[in-house]
């Protein structure tokens, strides 16, 4: 059980990486994050994802659950945008 609990979180900080990057891509903020922030970006952007629309994408959680499905990585995905395109609005008065 420990084991199986150890490799969903590293799927998760992999899966969060990635949705976080293509994220920051979208938004245009790519060349002021590292990897660390697209971890921590796609994962709380799932969570809000999922919460906003999971419903709407059909998602059955979020990428900190398992089993991880299309609806799931694509509410992570506009969760992430969403987040983003908040923390720039605060940032710089606009979303880019």
């Amino acid at each position: 059980m420990k084991q199986e609990g150890l490799v969903n979180l590293i799927i998760a900080l992999i899966v969060g990486g990635i949705i976080g990057w293509l994220a920051s891509i979208v938004m245009r903020t790519d060349a002021q994050q590292g990897i660390l922030l697209n971890i921590v970006v796609g994962i709380v952007g799932s969570l809000l994802g999922s919460f906003l629309l999971g419903r709407l994408f059909g998602a059955e959680g979020n990428i900190l659950q398992a089993p991880l499905s299309l609806p799931t990585l694509l509410a992570a995905l506009v969760g992430a945008i969403i987040l983003l395109a908040i923390v720039n609005l605060f940032r710089r008065g606009r979303v880019r």
